[in-house]
């Protein structure tokens, strides 16, 4: 089995004690930080902004992983870039003109992701697979943390997979939404690379073990 990465979602932080879940995070075997940026637009939710993931970087010692879920992302690609991204993911359903906005994250050295909500059916990418390093899916409707799964999400990612096999593509699948050690497994042997885990670590009694738990799980 490929080596599985787990993406703490700092969403579900808290927030007054920011640094000391980032030195968590940092000294666990978490493999990335995974940041949502909400507008209240988009998503009818607001969350955090630039001086936040400024903060974060500041002490971040691993992948940024900054998924955006906002109207109008090109606005802000070089923004993201110079604040560290890492990887800069958009939704499908905000980007107008899809493939020049990967290549606008590309052209900033960013690895460039898509998101699709729950109703977003796959095949939308078949046409841009070659250039998206990440396929972000959602497995709740995106806006609020501690939501639970949608079961159709394991379905999508066996599609996704064939695709990303078909087009001989090399982009990882991650799941973004209600991740727990119940679908774990089941998730990476449809195929995912990534899981985003947000309230299942950050409300744990210990995150760290947590972490560690879900780590050997999908590693094993």
């Amino acid at each position: 089995m490929s080596n599985t990465l787990i993406a703490p979602s700092i969403l579900a932080a808290d927030f007054a004690n920011l640094q000391r879940d980032v030195e968590m995070v940092n000294q666990s075997d978490a493999d990335w930080f995974h940041l949502d940026v909400m507008d209240g637009v988009f998503v009818p939710n607001i969350s955090f902004g630039m001086p936040v993931i400024k903060s974060i970087a500041r002490h971040a010692k691993k992948t940024l992983d900054v998924h955006l879920m906002i109207v109008e992302p090109d606005r802000y690609i070089k923004t993201f870039a110079a604040l560290g991204v890492d990887v800069l993911t958009v939704h499908y359903e905000a980007s107008t003109h899809l493939h020049r906005t990967l290549q606008a994250i590309k052209a900033e050295g960013m690895q460039a992701g898509v998101a699709l909500n729950p109703h977003t059916n796959v095949d939308l990418l078949k046409d841009t697979i070659q250039d998206i390093d990440l396929v972000c899916l959602m497995s709740v409707n995106p806006g609020f943390g501690g939501q639970s799964f949608i079961e159709n999400t394991y379905h999508k990612v066996r599609q996704l997979k064939a695709i990303i096999n078909e087009k001989g593509a090399s982009t990882k699948i991650e799941i973004d939404g209600g991740v727990t050690d119940k679908n774990a497994l089941q998730l990476v042997e449809a195929g995912a690379d990534v899981l985003v885990a947000g309230s299942y670590v950050f409300r744990a009694s210990d995150p760290t073990e947590t972490i560690k738990g879900l780590k050997e799980l999908t590693n094993s």
